[in-house]
């Protein structure tokens, strides 16, 4: 009988690990599906967030909206907080950008290749519009 005792703890104690091993890959498991699971609708059918990202087939982002919280420059001037909305490439390359903040709004427009942008931006007193060619060089400028 002093013989099967150890053998008894033996299969008690694999049992045991075996369980804990079978709760941790359980608990990992969920743990990821809450973390790739989107948000679900409000009862208005409005989906709400911090942000928004909308990848490709091969993981990379292709679109976002963001918040980016006030700053302060350098200079020492705070620029304000802004709604970012970004449109890549699939090389990675923001060819769409639209902001707003409390103080105006901007857009530009560039080239998928090369310097050649459009930029519009309307904050505070000062809307401007710039056009610059694929060598880099202001070829248009109002105010």
């Amino acid at each position: 009988m002093t013989s099967r005792l150890p053998l008894q703890l033996t299969s008690i104690l694999i049992t045991l690990v075996n369980l804990a091993i079978l709760l941790t890959i359980v608990g990992i498991f969920a743990a990821r599906e809450r973390a790739v699971a989107a948000p679900s609708a409000a009862p208005d059918g409005i989906l709400r967030g911090r942000g928004l990202q909308i990848v490709d087939d091969q993981g990379k982002i292709r679109a976002s909206i963001s918040i980016h919280p006030a700053t302060t420059q350098p200079d020492g001037s705070t620029y304000p907080e802004t709604v970012l909305l970004r449109m890549i490439t699939s090389q990675g390359r923001p060819v769409v950008k639209i902001a707003s903040s409390e103080d105006g709004s901007g857009m530009a427009l560039s080239a998928a290749e090369g310097l050649a942008y459009v930029q519009l931006q309307a904050r505070g007193g000062n809307p401007r519009a710039v056009i610059v060619d694929g060598a880099g060089k202001e070829i248009s400028k109002l105010p």
